[in-house]
């Protein structure tokens, strides 16, 4: 895993899923999944392991937005359940998918620039 970077910020190129070293080649061959090395730069990608980082910052963001506008509006409102049901069950699940991706590629190039790996004993 060397670090010959030439990004200036490896959060803005993971935020848009590119490679960390070169910031050109794509990061994810899917929705979710990392392509095996950059089609670029040629980086390998197998040293990436984002684990449940990206599932945490997801849940953590999208509590905090669902929970204060459904306070908001029950407190300003007091709309019947149901309301409350169709407006933050779509809201939830939307604003989880359309963040799991972004935070995943910002997870894996900072792990990549911090030269991030597993715990060792001496």
């Amino acid at each position: 895993m060397e670090n010959n970077r030439t990004v200036d910020s490896p959060a803005t190129v993971g935020l848009r899923g590119r490679c960390p070293r070169c910031g050109e080649g794509h990061l994810f061959k899917g929705y979710l999944s990392f392509r095996p090395s950059c089609e670029v730069c040629g980086l390998d990608f197998r040293f990436i392991d984002s684990a449940d980082g990206p599932a945490f910052f997801v849940m953590s963001i999208v509590g905090i937005v669902v929970v204060a506008l459904a306070m908001w509006v029950e407190f300003a409102y007091e709309p019947p359940m149901w309301v409350h049901a169709a407006l933050w069950v779509p809201l939830s699940i939307g604003l989880s998918l359309i963040l799991v991706r972004p935070l995943k590629g910002m997870m894996a190039a900072l792990q990549y620039s911090n030269k991030a790996a597993e715990g060792r004993f001496r």
